[in-house]
């Protein structure tokens, strides 16, 4: 499966982004376990959240919790992150990822959108 991340852009703090990460190829979506990383420069790849593929489980790490909501769309083989209260912090390189068995490494990765974030 390919991913394709979008919706990344430039914005003050405290405001908001929709990113979306659409899917292409003959494997049904609702098969994958859907998540959210982001890489800001200089630092190691971080877990942003995380969608069980029916949809209902969504994890979050502590940093956006409450202000970030994943979401998706498994007939327009597509996910979603919300995000708003935007801080500069937020700044980096979104990725989604998709995986098959949960609870371990994620199988397909998109190239990622930027955001930033100025204060």
């Amino acid at each position: 499966v390919q991913l394709v991340e979008s919706g990344g852009a430039s914005v003050q703090a405290g405001g908001s982004l929709r990113l979306s990460c659409q899917a292409s190829g003959r494997t049904p979506f609702d098969i994958y376990n859907a998540g959210w990383f982001r890489q800001a420069p200089g630092k190691e790849r971080e877990f942003v959240a995380l969608i069980r593929r029916d949809g209902i489980v969504t994890d979050y790490s502590d940093s956006v919790k409450g202000r970030f909501t994943v979401s998706r769309d498994n007939a327009k083989k597509m996910v979603f992150l919300e995000m708003n209260s935007l801080k500069p912090e937020d700044t980096a390189v979104y990725l989604c990822a998709v995986r098959l068995v949960p609870g371990v490494g994620f199988d397909f990765w998109g190239q990622g959108t930027q955001v930033t974030v100025s204060s």
